[in-house]
């Protein structure tokens, strides 16, 4: 009877130990919605997503539309100026050109988001990449690569990207997408270095576990080995990385137009991406005296943005630290 006692609580163990290592990421997920400015972010994160996807039907107005006699119009609630008083049509109202804010807006919320997640991918693709097989390989590879990495990591990354974008600004690739696509290979050609050293680290601990030394032992290719093995224990940290990283890709976007060397602003109707958060930047600085709302509502919606990645990110990190496990 002690003997089948003990088997059944050895059993109900193995049981309780399966199915707490099924329920890793059902347990991070938990306790990320228990963090609740990591849960505010989120459904900030999930708003803006939700604009950027339904701009056409969301913006009032066609954001390149030009209306004579309707410039620089002030919000409704600002009725203090009789010279300018607010267009009813225009809530937040409209810029030197006459054109609706709101609408401007909505269509800015898309291109910051696509500027915030496009050159992610780029990084990763990169920064896996080297990470891996610097790490996994060691020697004369893992020296290259990192010296590599190195090298790119040295140059000032603002700098770096406003002499690419400066360069190739007026070359076909410099107009596609309204600056768009050069604006994603600069940030991402600087951004990956970090991605790879993450990586990089992640692998040199674990390909010296036993689960590796096991597929290593009985044949298992490198590339599954990597893949199948290596990779998905590095996930963790790398979409805590991603998380911090596209509030800055977004900051990096606008500061670049804020410049004069980014996005290009458009007056196709048809263009679905017709200006960006930070070209109204640009526009409400160079009318800060006359229209100062034109810089404020921009500047609040990437504020919000940023902190909202910012609070997930904080969350991710909390939720996916095993030595929190215990919160």
């Amino acid at each position: 009877m002690a003997t089948t006692a003990s088997s059944l609580n050895t059993i109900d163990n193995l049981d309780l130990t399966t199915k707490k290592s099924r329920s890793l990421w059902a347990d991070a997920a938990q306790r990320l919605f228990r963090n609740k400015a990591a849960v505010v972010g989120l459904v900030v994160i999930f708003l803006y997503i939700v604009v950027a996807l339904f701009a056409p039907l969301l913006a009032p107005h066609n954001p390149v539309e030009q209306t004579s006699r309707n410039s620089l119009r002030p919000p409704v609630w600002v009725t203090d100026n009789p010279r300018r008083l607010p267009n009813p049509e225009h809530i937040l109202g409209t810029d030197t050109n006459g054109r609706d804010i709101l609408s401007r807006l909505i269509y800015g919320i898309r291109v910051s988001l696509i500027v915030g997640v496009v050159p992610q991918f780029i990084i990763l693709a990169i920064g896996l990449s080297i990470g891996l097989s610097s790490g996994f390989a060691g020697g004369w590879l893992d020296n290259f690569l990192m010296r590599l990495t190195e090298v790119v990591a040295s140059f000032p990354d603002l700098l770096f990207i406003i002499t690419l974008t400066v360069a190739f600004r007026d070359s076909w690739f410099g107009k596609t997408f309204n600056g768009l696509l050069l604006i994603f290979t600069a940030l991402a050609v600087v951004g990956w270095t970090g991605m790879a050293r993450l990586v990089r680290g992640q692998v040199l601990s674990l390909k010296e576990k036993e689960f590796v030394e096991a597929a290593q032992a009985i044949g298992v290719p490198t590339r599954n080995i990597l893949l199948r093995h290596i990779l998905p224990n590095t996930l963790a940290p790398v979409i805590v990385a991603v998380s911090f990283s596209i509030p800055g890709l977004i900051l990096a976007e606008a500061i670049l137009t804020f410049l004069g060397v980014g996005m290009r602003p458009s007056v196709d109707r048809s263009n679905p991406f017709p200006t960006s958060l930070g070209v109204m930047m640009q526009d409400g600085f160079a009318n800060l005296s006359s229209g100062p709302w034109m810089l404020l509502f921009p500047v609040m919606l990437i504020s919000i943005l940023v902190l909202s990645f910012t609070f997930v990110g904080d969350g991710l990190r909390d939720a996916l630290d095993p030595r929190d496990s215990g919160r």
